[in-house]
C-alpha cells in the first residue's frame, strides 16, 4: 500500500486530518498528517516565532517527514489549498521519493509564484500585506485566523456542520505572513510525475471546468490532459477532510492506484483545428500600425469602426498571433466589406494576472483607432470573444459617449473559481447596468458549462438592471465556431450579429 503525507491549507495543522488519517491506516496504508512550523493548533504557543517561518521553512518540514518514512519510494504527497506549495517544494527536492502529488482543491502554482497570489479574497490579501508592513521592528507578522462565517472567505463551507466549524475555530492558528509572500522555488516541472486533481464541486471546481480549461483556457492548463494526470470530484465544499472524510479517503486510495478520469483536448477545439473562417470574404486593404491592424472599407468619408478583442491567455510566442489568425482576419475583412473599419489588435494577456496589462493595451488601441482620420471617432464598437470578454467590464461600467455598442461572442463573463489571479474588477456580470451601451451577445448551444453559467448570470443581471441586450442564439454551434462549424446556421449568426452592431453604430 502507498504511504500518504497529508499537508493542510492555511490556518490549519495535522489534526484536521484525523478521520482521514485513521481511515487510511485501517485500509492498510501508512499516513502522516503534517503540522507545519508555526502552526501549533488549539491555541498553544508555537515553538517557532512567526517572523522566523516562511514558505521554505514549510517545504523543509515536509522534506523531513519524507526522509523519516524509511525506504518506501511510493510516497503520495497530498496538498490541500496552501499546502500544495510546500508539497511541490518537497517533491522537487525529493523527486525519487515522490510517487504522486495530489492537488486537493488547490491551485497550480509554478516556480516563482507566491501563495498570496492564489488567495481567493482580495481583502484577505490586503490584510496580509498590512500585517507585514505593520509588524514591530520590521519583522514579518501573521495573518489572523478566520473564525465562524469568516471561513467562507477561504472556500465553500458546504457540508460542514456547526460542530465542524467549531472544530475549525478550535484548531485554527495564525498563518505566518512570509509563508504567503515568499515565492515558491522549483527546479523542475510539477507535472513531470503522476498527478491527481481532487476537485470539490461545491467550491466551484469540477471536471467539467477542467475540461473547459484544457479545450479553450489558458495555455498553462493544457498539462491537465497529460497521460499521468487523473481527476476525481467530491460533492462537498473546500474542507472534505471534515465534511466527507470517507469519500476523500476512498479517492486518495484510488489515486494511489493510478485511477482517475483522464482528460483529452477535443479534436474540434479551435487550438486543435484552426481551420478557415466560415465566410468567404474578400481581402480588403489592411494597414498595420504597431499592435493594431485596420481593415479598410471603400469610400473616403470617415467610417464607424469595430475593434475586435481576442481571448486568452495566449503565449507570447504564439504564431500566428491572434490578429493574423483566420478568425480575426475573417472578422476584420467581413465588417470592412460592410462599410465599417475592422480593427484587430494583439494584446498582452499572457497569464491570468495579466488582465490589467491587456486592459491597458486595449485602451491604447481604442485611442489609436479613434485618432485615425478614416475613422468616425464618435462611432466605435468593441467586439469581445471568449475569455477576452472579461475586459468588457470597464466599458460596460463606465462607457464613453462614443462607444455605441459592445458585442460578446461565446463570452466568459466572470472568472471561474480556479482563475484566482484575475482581479475582481474584470467581472462583466457585475458591471452591466442601465447605463451600459447596447450589447449584442452571440450564445452557442454547445458551450462549455462553465462559460454558459456566466452567460446565464449576465443575462439575469442585465435584465434586472434594464440593460439592452440582443441575443443571437446559435443552438448547434461550438465555442470557437468560426473555424470549426461551417454551417448555414453559424454563417447566419455572424451576419446577424454584425448587422446588429452596425445598426447601433449608424443609429
Amino acid at each position: 500500500m502507498a504511504v500518504f503525507v497529508l499537508v493542510s491549507g492555511p490556518f490549519t495543522g495535522g489534526r484536521i486530518w484525523q478521520e482521514v488519517e485513521e481511515r487510511l491506516r485501517e485500509a492498510g496504508a501508512e499516513a502522516y498528517a503534517v503540522t507545519l512550523s508555526g502552526m501549533t493548533e488549539g491555541g498553544e504557543a508555537p515553538a517557532v516565532a512567526a517572523g522566523d517561518v516562511d514558505l521554505e521553512t514549510h517545504v523543509e518540514d515536509v522534506v523531513r517527514v519524507i526522509d523519516g518514512i524509511g525506504s518506501a519510494e511510493d510516497v503520495v504527497l497530498v496538498g490541500h489549498d496552501y499546502g500544495i506549495h510546500p508539497v511541490l517544494g518537497a517533491a522537487d527536492r525529493r523527486p525519487e521519493r515522490c510517487g504522486r502529488v495530489v492537488y486537493l482543491d488547490a491551485g497550480m502554482p509554478k516556480d516563482g509564484d507566491a501563495p498570496l497570489a492564489l488567495v481567493p479574497d482580495a481583502s484577505v490579501a490586503e490584510r496580509a500585506a498590512a500585517e507585514g508592513s505593520g509588524a514591530a521592528d520590521g519583522a514579518a507578522g501573521s495573518v489572523p485566523a478566520p473564525s465562524g462565517a469568516e471561513w467562507a472567505r477561504w472556500g465553500s463551507t458546504a457540508g460542514l456542520s456547526a460542530e465542524d466549524l467549531a472544530r475549525l475555530d478550535r484548531l485554527a492558528a495564525p498563518q505566518p505572513l512570509r509563508t504567503l509572500t515568499q515565492p515558491l522555488r522549483l527546479t523542475g516541472d510539477p507535472f513531470d510525475r503522476p498527478v491527481t486533481g481532487v476537485l470539490c464541486t461545491a467550491n466551484g471546481s469540477g471536471i467539467a471546468m477542467a475540461e473547459m480549461l484544457v479545450a479553450s483556457g489558458p495555455p498553462e492548463f493544457r498539462v491537465l490532459a497529460g497521460p499521468r494526470v487523473g481527476f476525481f470530484e467530491l460533492d462537498t465544499g473546500h474542507w472534505p477532510m471534515l465534511s466527507a472524510p470517507g469519500p476523500l479517503t476512498e479517492v486518495l486510495l484510488r489515486a494511489a492506484a493510478d485511477e482517475g478520469r483522464r482528460l483529452t483536448a477535443p479534436d474540434d477545439s479551435p487550438s486543435a483545428r484552426p481551420g478557415t473562417f466560415l465566410l468567404d470574404v474578400a481581402e480588403r486593404p489592411r494597414e498595420r500600425r504597431g499592435t493594431v491592424d485596420l481593415h479598410l472599407p471603400e469610400g473616403e468619408e470617415p467610417s464607424p469602426a469595430i475593434l475586435f478583442v481576442h481571448g486568452g491567455p495566449v503565449s507570447p510566442d504564439q504564431r500566428p498571433t491572434p490578429r493574423d489568425s483566420p478568425t480575426f482576419l475573417g472578422y476584420g475583412r467581413y465588417v470592412a466589406g460592410l462599410g465599417a473599419v475592422g480593427a484587430t489588435l494583439d494584446h498582452r494577456l499572457y497569464g491570468l494576472d495579466a488582465y490589467p496589462t491587456a486592459a491597458g493595451d486595449l485602451a491604447a488601441a481604442v485611442e489609436q483607432v479613434r485618432a485615425d482620420p478614416r475613422v468616425d471617432r464618435e462611432r466605435i464598437a468593441l467586439w469581445f470573444l471568449c475569455a477576452g470578454s472579461l475586459l468588457a467590464a470597464d466599458w460596460l461600467a463606465a462607457p464613453p459617449p462614443w462607444l455605441r455598442c459592445v458585442a460578446l461572442t461565446y463570452p466568459l463573463l466572470a472568472a471561474p473559481a480556479d482563475w484566482r489571479g484575475v482581479p475582481e474588477r474584470f467581472r462583466p456580470v457585475d458591471a452591466v447596468g442601465a447605463g451600459s451601451p447596447p450589447v449584442v451577445l452571440t450564445r452557442v448551444g454547445l458551450e462549455h458549462p462553465v462559460f454558459q453559467t456566466t452567460v446565464d448570470a449576465f443575462l439575469v443581471a442585465a435584465e434586472k438592471a434594464g440593460a439592452e441586450v440582443d441575443v443571437v442564439d446559435v443552438p448547434h454551434a461550438h465555442h470557437g465556431f468560426e473555424t470549426i462549424d461551417h454551417t448555414e446556421e453559424t454563417r447566419d449568426a455572424v451576419a446577424r450579429a454584425a448587422r446588429a452592431v452596425l445598426a447601433h453604430l449608424t443609429a
